[in-house]
């Protein structure tokens, strides 16, 4: 124990160890029985046995909140004075188990691994695979295998993050605690602690396990990273109401909560998975992690794909049979078909797009955890992001300060001491103010904190609104240790919760002073009098206090009031009838956690973009309100309603997600009910990203569609649940990278819309030429070459396409559109046609041509298809724009791979070797013009297709409908 929190418990008239608060020796032991109204029930009635879980305390059974702490010792058979015995600790931990949380049993390792092969896709390359190792081709067989492993590794090595999560939930409770046992106190690993047990707690503990408070002095408690409270809640044990919401229930302190000031003894009601924490361990391993939209929508591409492969296998193989075609002949064109239809490419290029913006994602300080995160937020349609730690600083700041009847605005946010402080937009000299200056002094003297500066950034030691009080103070031009070496502190009263206030007594040039800072309605009736302007005396005008009070609350400031007393007394200690009565009022100060900037602007990129922004927080409604009209969610007049959690609970499950769309801005949200409405927008067939820092954030970004934590501010827990992870706590960040998978979700169609013409065009070609009873334009390794190369050389260039510029100004994807929509499709249809009636028109012409071969003829076809992909792809590096417009060479990787491309197959053409290997032939320069000229014909009517549908693309900020 700290020589300071020594102190406190020697006020008392005790020492350190024993209980300064207990009752008297007549308090039982253990008490059965009925008494006060409650029925009474033993520990062992209390016991409930989870198959999956193990035996575990019926935590949340008993509102241990509305019940007083006699009564909570009595059924918890427990001695307040005493403690638990050894013996006794010993049978509850065998019963209960430790104090940790317990993980859950997953799917094996070998068969998620498995897992990862169970998709049609997938299915579709093991086709590919076995077909063509069928025909001997060993090479292309191996490396369609490879990709294959390769797509399964990567998908296997994701998923882990309901596993971290829970680790994390346990590694946040494996602290030491001190305790009460056998009558004397002693430290023990938290994990031995057990229901019953008497916990000590002071400044800058970890709250081991869930407590009910029995007594508290002056303590105060971090539950930001539970519930979304951004300041430190102040505790008592006097019994509440049942009804009260998990961040009101300031008589019990949660495991992983931080002691923020003060002392206190609590009754373990709740170890390990019973814990708050150890349930939202349970929601987050209870909750079923969605499909992305990428994934859905492949899925339904491969489904589709699979089953037209095979339906036109099937009928080119009966139909090759009806001609009385040879049983080998028909069944080697109709793998030549299975194998020409496809897409090789497809995972591949699926692959590296994710990984390439993964890549662009974290040079803008977004970690992705999970591939087709990248992707699931360029089809976001709601982002529901927490308060504090994400939209705000997480910093108290003072905004306003009234003294001398006067107002004044102090500029700067968070810890910072970079500000000025104001008078209606004109910087105030705070010198020659003297009513201003005593009321910043006041804030100063009465306050422990004090700022420091850790990875170049000011973090507070102590409590955050004594921090935004001394930060103000400073920006006035007064410094804490100058100024308490000039007023040295001679004693103080500390802040309870019963009283509301907290005052110090100081020496001074002029005599002893005392200040006095708290809540405005403890304070205004105990003055007598106001400090002037002039740092006179003047009477007090309470209405106009109570007005800049309410001008104040409406803005979602906290207000604080100061005041002083000159004491001629020569006692050392200050007593609470020194600060009863005679105070001369010095004014107010106003804080808030303020909004991030960047944050404004992101939520007005996010509006213009066409994606909702909502925030779900655990913060006061007024305070959440103020905060989102900051920030541009909410406009100053709107009548819209902020919904509180406890007006969620009377929300029937049918009715909930009409009224999620409807509303902007929810508070006093628990969790479960964070929970719920991730589940609800979902219903109404939104893709919804959740931003969130804290332990109380972690069940909804595991449920929404895409989970984005905080890496500065964010607790193991979030990010463990999170699918990305913002690196500098960025809300902009967000932006950032839901254009980057805008233009992930572009590219990869830009390269379906690429590839399916070749693939369709060779079913096309080989399906007409086995009904019509032709000879084969092109061989099954003809079909292999073409899909293979071009989708290296050509089709992943199109993977490093930048973003257009009017991506951000496109509103969102409908969910419930196809990966291909309708003018598309048209478009991929024209291009099948032009390719197959360009290959037949080059394969007669050049067959019929005197002395040419077979060879010669089919070398054209695969020339002719290979040639017009290479120029079909400049017209898809943009559905709606022309070539021109987005800038020939904006993406040299493009120029490379055509280069490259037709490099490659003048040697396919050309060389002896390659002419042996795949049945080629050379080809005249006449036969290249020609298939030039195909080329040429076919990018030119693509872009009068796209210049008469799109108008040249200009103003048309939509996908091609």
């Amino acid at each position: 124990m700290t020589p300071a929190a020594a102190a406190e418990f020697r006020e008392t008239g005790l020492e350190a160890g024993q209980n300064p608060w207990f009752l008297g020796p007549g308090t039982p032991s253990v008490v059965r029985g009925e008494s006060e109204g409650f029925e009474m029930a033993s520990l062992r009635e209390l016991e409930v046995v989870n198959p999956m879980e193990g035996p575990m305390l019926r935590g949340m059974k008993e509102a241990w909140h509305r019940i007083g702490t006699e009564e909570a010792a009595r059924r918890l058979e427990t001695d307040p004075r005493r403690g638990l015995s050894a013996d006794e600790v010993r049978r509850r931990l065998a019963t209960q188990g430790p104090n940790r949380i317990r993980s859950r049993p997953g799917t094996p390792a070998w068969k998620r691994f498995l897992l990862q092969f169970a998709q049609p896709l997938t299915y579709i390359l093991l086709l590919a695979a076995c077909v063509t190792g069928f025909l001997g081709v060993w090479v292309d067989s191996a490396v369609i295998a490879l990709v294959v492993v390769v797509n399964a590794i990567v998908g296997f090595l994701q998923e882990s993050k309901a596993e971290k999560a829970i680790e994390a939930l346990g590694n946040l409770v494996v602290t030491e605690a001190t305790v009460r046992r056998d009558g004397t106190q002693r430290r023990v690993p938290s994990e031995d602690l057990v229901p019953g047990d008497v916990v000590l707690l002071q400044s800058g503990d970890r709250v081991p396990a869930d407590l009910r408070l029995s007594r508290v002095r002056s303590l105060q408690v971090d539950e930001s990273a539970l519930t979304g409270e951004s300041v430190p809640v102040a505790k008592h044990a006097d019994p509440l109401e049942e009804d009260v919401v998990l961040g009101d229930r300031k008589n019990t302190a949660y495991a992983g909560t931080l002691v923020a000031s003060g002392v206190a003894e609590g009754l373990v009601w709740a170890t390990g998975d019973a814990t708050e924490t150890g349930r939202i361990a349970r929601l987050i391993s209870g909750t079923t992690p969605l499909a992305t939209p990428l994934t859905r929508k492949i899925e339904q591409f491969s489904n589709l794909l699979l089953k037209v492969i095979l339906a036109l296998t099937v009928l080119t193989f009966g139909v090759g049979l009806l001609h009385g075609e040879p049983l080998g002949e028909v069944f080697m064109a109709s793998v030549a078909l299975a194998v020409g239809a496809i897409p090789e490419g497809l995972p591949a290029a699926v692959t590296i797009v994710l990984a390439v913006g993964v890549k662009r994602m974290a040079a803008r300080k977004a970690i992705i955890r999970k591939l087709p995160a990248v992707e699931t937020l360029g089809s976001t349609t709601v982002v529901c992001s927490d308060k504090t730690g994400t939209l705000t600083e997480n910093q108290m700041t003072v905004r306003r300060v009234f003294a001398g009847g006067q107002s004044f605005e102090v500029t700067g946010s968070g810890y910072s001491t970079t500000g000025e402080i104001l008078r209606e937009g004109r910087v105030v000299d705070p010198s020659r103010s003297p009513a201003l200056v005593e009321c910043l002094r006041a804030g100063l003297l009465c306050n422990d904190s004090r700022l420091l500066v850790e990875d170049g950034r000011a973090v507070v030691q102590g409590d955050p609104t004594e921090a935004s009080l001394a930060v103000a103070a400073a920006k006035g031009g007064l410094l804490r240790d100058a100024l308490h070496r000039e007023s040295p502190r001679v004693d103080m009263i500390p802040f309870e919760s019963e009283h509301m206030f907290r005052a110090t007594l100081h020496d001074s040039a002029g005599g002893r002073v005392i200040y006095k800072v708290g809540a405005v309605e403890r304070l205004l009736d105990r003055c007598a009098d106001a400090l002037a302007p002039d740092g006179t005396s003047m009477p007090l005008d309470r209405v106009q206090v109570r007005h800049a009070v309410e001008e104040m609350a409406r803005e979602g400031l906290r207000v604080l009031a100061m005041a002083r007393r000159a004491t001629h007394t020569g006692h050392d200690r200050l007593e609470h009838e020194h600060v009863g009565q005679g105070l001369t009022f010095l004014g107010l100060q106003g804080m808030i956690d303020p909004p991030r900037p960047e944050a404004i602007r992101a939520v007005a990129r996010c509006r213009e973009a066409g994606i909702r922004v909502k925030m779900i927080t655990g913060d006061h409604a007024t305070t959440a309100r103020a905060v989102a009209v900051q920030i541009g969610l909410v406009d100053p007049g709107s009548e819209v309603r902020t919904l509180t959690g406890r007006e969620l609970e009377r929300i029937p499950d049918a009715d909930l997600p009409e009224v999620a769309e409807r509303t902007p801005v929810f508070a006093r949200v628990a969790p479960e009910q964070k929970l719920r409405l991730v589940r609800a927008l979902q219903a109404r067939g939104h893709i919804v990203a959740m931003t969130g820092d804290g332990v109380n954030d972690a069940p909804a970004l595991r449920q929404a569609d895409i989970g984005i934590a905080m890496g500065i501010s964010g607790t193991d827990v979030a990010k463990g649940a999170a699918d990305m992870i913002l690196t500098d706590d960025n809300f902009a960040t967000l932006v950032a990278a839901v254009e980057q998978g805008r233009g992930v979700f572009d590219n990869l169609r830009k390269f379906i819309v690429w590839t399916l013409p070749t693939n369709a065009s060779e079913a096309a070609v080989l399906l007409i030429a086995i009904v019509l009873g032709l000879t084969l334009p092109m061989l099954p390794v003809h079909l292999l070459w073409i899909n293979l190369c071009t989708a290296i050389c050509l089709g992943l260039m199109l993977v490093f396409e930048p973003n257009e510029p009017d991506l951000m100004q496109r509103p969102p994807r409908d969910p419930s559109r196809p990966l291909l929509t309708r003018a598309l499709l048209m478009r991929t249809g024209l291009v099948t046609f032009l390719i197959a009636a360009g290959s037949y028109w080059l394969f007669f012409f050049e067959r019929n041509l005197p002395g040419n071969t077979i060879e010669a003829a089919r070398t054209a076809v695969v020339d002719v298809i290979v040639v017009v992909e290479t120029a079909y792809l400049f017209n898809c590096r943009s559905f709606r724009h022309g070539l021109l417009r987005i800038g020939c060479f904006s993406n040299p990787l493009a120029i490379w791979g055509a280069v490259s491309m037709i490099g490659i197959q003048v040697l396919f053409t050309h060389l002896p070797i390659m002419n042996r290997l795949f049945h080629s032939a050379p080809l005249t320069l006449w036969a290249w013009v020609r298939i030039a000229a195909v080329a040429l014909g076919i990018f030119l009517i693509v872009e009068i297709e796209k210049w008469v549908r799109f108008g040249g693309g200009r103003g048309k900020n939509r996908d091609p409908e």
